[in-house]
């Protein structure tokens, strides 16, 4: 037996089901997907992005999604090859070791319990719409009502989740079919609605490329989530087949939901109109001057809110658990309950979230700002760390270590050197902004508690294999 033989599989993977429920169909894995790939980035945040970058923002979404595509392909190549609910981190702790595996499992939880916190943020934002409510009242309502959710059964997460993807999914149909025929047979109120918008109001790049650059940062986290179909492995039915086929349709999502939504709404109106804290969608029906409309597009995006903090609150009480497993994390939260549930995984995310309400409350007009550039920095770590381990999968497969895979990466490596080139840039482009310092300061103390919590659980794992 060679060295690198011994090395793999790794003494720690976990078995395929590891103790969940299967409940998630194929039909409720293709929502989720597509729901991972549609969230408050695009409904909320794109308003500041498109103030920021103008027509240029529509490349921006482009280039940042043909990396998605190749990180999210080469995720599926790993999980054609290992499905399990750990994913990321036991990727990482297979082919770059136990501390890349700790630390990539904490960021990834801690990424989705700011993201959940952004998304519990912009719901009370979009209920004061209808009602004067304290935006941290209905973050607190909202955090509750999607914790007690995720408790019941995986199933009820995935209807719930198959129900939200399917209102924003028919929310951006309706407003493309809606904005093609304001631009076709010009009704509504909108002021000179015309495909020209997109380059006779100071050119594709009206605030420079530089400006473009640093949208980049904003479209990078509107892409947050669409990785977590490989949470899922643990708990989907035939997962090899149905997470194949969700990542095969990433294309058309990106072509669809973010580019063609995007052209339609700076063709309607003009990229001038559209500014930070109001969401562009809004914005253009009340243009078009539907009447309804506008309360109707809140409804929407207030589901999209809802969609992903349902999402993170699932995401982060797999990954405690696939932690604890792994005992790097407390051993009671690797416990399931009766309904197969990381139950306490769950509860201890919940816990931490309500620091966003905290935050809702201190500072209700820059929260959406603060938490979204802390979630940026760990999502591009998680998404570096894939693409790293998919270049030693693939290295060790050529090596005959491990075996191939049938749905592999196109063009690989080169287009994983590529699509790793595109995160260090997105890294550097941080520095130039002041949300972006606060993520990249934030980032490094995140990375010195990461480094001085691993050693803590690493004498504990010695000790308890000690007394084995």
């Amino acid at each position: 037996m060679t060295a690198s033989e011994r090395q793999l599989p790794d003494a720690g993977a976990l078995p395929a089901d590891e103790g969940y429920a299967r409940g998630l169909s194929p039909r409720t894995i293709q929502m989720i997907a597509i729901g991972g790939a549609i969230g408050t980035g695009l409904f909320y945040g794109a308003g500041g992005a498109i103030q920021k970058a103008g027509p240029a923002l529509i490349l921006c979404y482009l280039a940042a999604g043909l990396a998605i595509f190749v990180i999210m392909r080469a995720l599926g190549e790993l999980l054609t090859y290992r499905p399990v609910a750990g994913s990321f981190a036991e990727y990482a702790h297979e082919f770059l070791g136990r501390f890349a595996g700790f630390a990539t499992g904490w960021t990834y939880w801690a990424v989705w319990v700011a993201t959940c916190m952004a998304e519990i943020t912009v719901a009370g934002k979009y209920v004061q719409y209808w009602w004067a409510i304290p935006q941290w009242v209905t973050a607190l309502v909202v955090l509750g009502i999607m914790f007690i959710a995720n408790l019941v059964s995986v199933r009820l997460f995935g209807e719930g989740e198959f129900w939200f993807s399917t209102i924003k999914v028919t929310a951006i149909v309706a407003m493309i079919v809606i904005g093609v025929g304001v631009l076709i047979f010009h009704f509504g109120n909108a002021t000179n609605p015309t495909v020209t918008n997109l380059w006779n109001d100071g050119g594709v790049f009206p605030n420079g490329f530089g400006q473009a650059l640093l949208a980049l940062q904003i479209v990078v986290f509107a892409y947050v989530g669409v990785e977590l179909v490989g949470v899922t492995a643990g708990e989907a039915r035939d997962p090899k087949r149905t997470l194949r086929k969700a990542i095969n349709s990433l294309p058309l999502r990106i072509g669809l939901f973010y580019v063609g939504a995007l052209v339609v709404i700076m063709s309607v109106s003009s990229w001038r109109t559209f500014h930070a804290g109001r969401s562009p969608f809004v914005e253009v029906f009340e243009q078009i001057g539907i009447p309804g409309a506008a309360g109707i597009i809140n409804f929407v995006l207030l589901t999209a809110a809802l969609s992903s903090c349902n999402s993170g609150i699932y995401s982060t009480g797999r990954m405690l658990r696939s932690l604890s497993q792994r005992q790097e994390a407390p051993p009671a939260l690797a416990t399931l309950s009766p309904r197969s549930v990381p139950a306490a995984g769950i509860a201890v995310s919940a816990a931490v979230m309500v620091i966003g309400v905290a935050v809702n409350y201190f500072s209700p007009d820059k929260a959406f700002g603060y938490i979204t550039s802390v979630s940026t920095m760990g999502i591009i770590f998680v998404w570096g760390v894939i693409l790293v381990c998919h270049l030693i999968y693939r290295i060790r497969v050529k090596q005959g270590v491990l075996p191939g895979s049938d749905y592999r990466l196109p063009g690989a490596p080169i287009t994983t050197a590529l699509a790793l080139a595109f995160l260090a840039l997105v890294v550097v482009l941080l520095f130039f902004t002041e949300d972006g310092r606060s993520a990249l300061v934030v980032g490094a103390v995140w990375a010195a508690l990461v480094c001085a919590g691993y050693p803590l659980l690493s004498r504990k794992h010695s000790e308890s294999a000690a007394q084995q």
